[in-house]
This record gives C-alpha cells, sequence and structure tokens, in this order.
C-alpha cells in the first residue's frame, strides 16, 4: 500500500486530542479535547494540515480528501438529523482555520455555509417561523462567502448595509432590520457578488463547501499570514487544518448571543471572569466592533442560568489545561455551546500574578510555575501603569 493510501486526512472532533496539534491545529485539537471531556461542543470534523500542504503543494484538493470529507459530512448529518442544503430542515455549518500556533485575525471563517433561496426558507421554519433571523442569516453568509471566499471587495456589502440602515433612519443598528429589508439587501448582496465574480451566487451547498476549504488553506499563504508568521518567527510549511462544524446561531434574539471568556483576567491575574459579551449576535459582530459589548459578567443578569453554566465550563478547563484559558461561546435561545479553547495571552503582570497564584493553589508545582514567568518580559514589569480610573499612575 502506498503512503498516499495510508494517510488520513479528516478526523472527528472525537478521534483527536489536545497533544494533535501538528496535524488537527490548535483549535481542532482543542475541539477534540473539549469533545472528550463532555463539554458542549457542537460536533464536526478536522480537515488536517497535512491536507492543507498537499493542497499547496498541488494546486488543489486531494481526492482522497474530498471523499473523506463527504464521508464525514455525511456522518455529521446523521448525528445532526439534518442533511447540508436540504429545503426543509437544513444543517449548516461553520468553516473555520486552525493553524498550530495562534494567528488571530489572521486566516478565514466562513459562517452559515449551507443556505440558499430554497434551504433559506427551510431556516425560517426549522426556526419556529423566524424569517427575520433566516434571511439575516442569509445575508451574513452572502457577505462573508463574498469577501473571502471570492475576493468580492468588503467594502461593497458593509455600504450596502450602511445605505438600509440610513434608509430606515438615523441610530439604526443592523438588529433593527426587519425581514423585508433584509430581503431586499440579500437581492442588492447578490447583485453585488455577480457584478464582481460574473456569476451568480452559488446555490449547491456541495460546492460551497469545497470552495470555503479550499478559501481557508490558500488563506496560509496570504499576506497577511505571512507577514504575521514572519514577525512571530513561526515556520511557514506547517499548513492549517480546516474545521468543520454545525453552526449555531447567536442572533436568534435576545435569549441568544456570542462572547469571549478568559478564566483570569489577562491584564492583572486576578482570578475573576473577563470578557465580552454581545446579546443577539454572532462572533464577526463581536470582532467589526460595530456594536458595543457587555461585560462578561453582565451575563449574570441577562442569562444566569447559561452564566452559571459558562463559569462551570471555565473551571473545568482551567483545572484541565493547568492555565488561564480564553474561551469562546455562543448561547442560542438560552442554550451554551462552547466554540474554542486556548490557553490566554498574558501581561507580564499578570503572569508573574498567575504564576505565584496557580503554585499556592496547588493547580501547578514550583518548577512550573517558574516556566511560566518568561525573564525576556521583565522590563515590562518595571514601566508606569495607569490606573483604570485615570488617578495616578502606579509606579
Amino acid at each position: 500500500m502506498s503512503s498516499r493510501a495510508a494517510t488520513k486526512f479528516v478526523y472527528d472532533f472525537t478521534e483527536g486530542n489536545r497533544d494533535m496539534k501538528d496535524l488537527l491545529g490548535g483549535k481542532g485539537a482543542n475541539l477534540a479535547e473539549m469533545t472528550n471531556m463532555g463539554l458542549p461542543v457542537p460536533p464536526g470534523f478536522t480537515i488536517t494540515t497535512e491536507a492543507c500542504l498537499v493542497f499547496l503543494k498541488q494546486g488543489g484538493a486531494p481526492a482522497e480528501m474530498l471523499q473523506e470529507a463527504g464521508e464525514h459530512l455525511s456522518r455529521l448529518e446523521e448525528a445532526m438529523g439534518r442533511a447540508l442544503g436540504d429545503p426543509d430542515d437544513p444543517l449548516l455549518v461553520s468553516v473555520r482555520s486552525g493553524a498550530k500556533f495562534s494567528m488571530p485575525g489572521m486566516m478565514d471563517t466562513v459562517l452559515n455555509l449551507g443556505l440558499n433561496d430554497r434551504s433559506a426558507e427551510g431556516l425560517a421554519k426549522q426556526s419556529d417561523g423566524d424569517v427575520r433571523f433566516a434571511r439575516d442569516a442569509y445575508r451574513r453568509f452572502i457577505q462573508m462567502f463574498g469577501k473571502i471566499v471570492m475576493d468580492v471587495p468588503g467594502e461593497a456589502f458593509e455600504e450596502a448595509l450602511d445605505r438600509a440602515k440610513e434608509r430606515k433612519g438615523p441610530g439604526t443598528q443592523d438588529t433593527d432590520l426587519d425581514a423585508d429589508e433584509l430581503t431586499a439587501l440579500i437581492e442588492e448582496f447578490r447583485g453585488i457578488y455577480r457584478t464582481h465574480t460574473g456569476e451568480e451566487f452559488p446555490q449547491d451547498p456541495k460546492e460551497q463547501l469545497r470552495l470555503a476549504i479550499a478559501a481557508v488553506f490558500q488563506s496560509w499563504n496570504g499576506k497577511r499570514a505571512r507577514d504575521y508568521r514572519r514577525q512571530n518567527k513561526i515556520a511557514d510549511d506547517l499548513g492549517t487544518a480546516v474545521n468543520v462544524q454545525a453552526m449555531v446561531f447567536g442572533n436568534r434574539g435576545e435569549d441568544s448571543g456570542t462572547g469571549v471568556a478568559f478564566t483570569r483576567d489577562p491584564s492583572t491575574g486576578e482570578k475573576v471572569p473577563y470578557g465580552d459579551y454581545l446579546p443577539n449576535a454572532q462572533g464577526e459582530d463581536v470582532v467589526a466592533g460595530i456594536r458595543n459589548t457587555l461585560r462578561i459578567v453582565e451575563l449574570e443578569t441577562l442569562d444566569p442560568t447559561s452564566y452559571r453554566e459558562l463559569r462551570q465550563h471555565m473551571d473545568a478547563l482551567e483545572e484541565h489545561y493547568l492555565d488561564m484559558c480564553d474561551i469562546e461561546f455562543t448561547i442560542e435561545k438560552a442554550k451554551l455551546w462552547i466554540l474554542q479553547v486556548r490557553v490566554g495571552k498574558r501581561t507580564a503582570f499578570a503572569e508573574w500574578v498567575m504564576a505565584h497564584d496557580m503554585l499556592a493553589e496547588h493547580l501547578i508545582d514550583a518548577d512550573t510555575s517558574l516556566l511560566r514567568v518568561d525573564a525576556n518580559r521583565l522590563e515590562e514589569l518595571f514601566k508606569r501603569r495607569v490606573r483604570a480610573d485615570g488617578a495616578t499612575p502606579i509606579a
């Protein structure tokens, strides 16, 4: 048997673990780890970094990878009881990059994949007749797919969205647009897509998925990603994995939302939850900064049950990883889902505080505590800092 025939290009989340970052990337390895911990992770599968390297070398997806991905997609559809693009009860997926080392904002993500004219109607039925939600998901997908996969200028979509909000009146936000206004925006987005690509927006979900996977692989060699790797001394020959995961929706109303949470304050090291939450939103809304986020502790008032569950998972992850964790999550109709975890970045000051506190808490031993402190960052500790209330600087 040839080595190529023996290569496994796709792993279900249940098949991996956090020690497989070389193959599954950091995100895929941690999704697998959380799945096997029993945390509420939407199911999915990871296409390996090896597949990426083969893709880039030969200028296209290896046939074995496409076959394996199709088999894993069929299993995901069976597990979810829904099919990609089903006009009555569609499965939607996210397609996210995930290199061995975190490269935040450098590579590509596509959400709501699987929507077309027919499945958008099915999504409305699936969500108890919430036509506005389905239209919002469809316009987001056209916008993201056009920008990320087909290189349509992002500002063309943003300007059309701004015009739609201006027509409704001053102070209008995305969430204020109703179903009819979103329907008109979808048609405008499709026209933008057609103008810039010379073709209609693709209606075949399998073709959408194939193109999105290719776009994520190609983003490994994008200028932003290459510049980031040079700056952070990351090798160019690692490749990125692709994570295909069942969608959960933070934009299904005020009992839904999305956020980022740190198990400790990354600035001070204090053992308190830190992060942001945005109601009735998807992840790109937080990153885009188009709406003001809430402090993570305010979630306790909005949804005490989800907040309590989130705190339990935060504690479990910190005890499992023996370090401060950075967690991405979504709440859909008061149901909490964990979408990502990684060891969180921190200031030099917080680094010292956490190393001391975690040793005192018996979370780590003395040797680990010493190794957590980077001697190259010592000078940061002696820089003047300004208090959050703007009072006299702290020496």
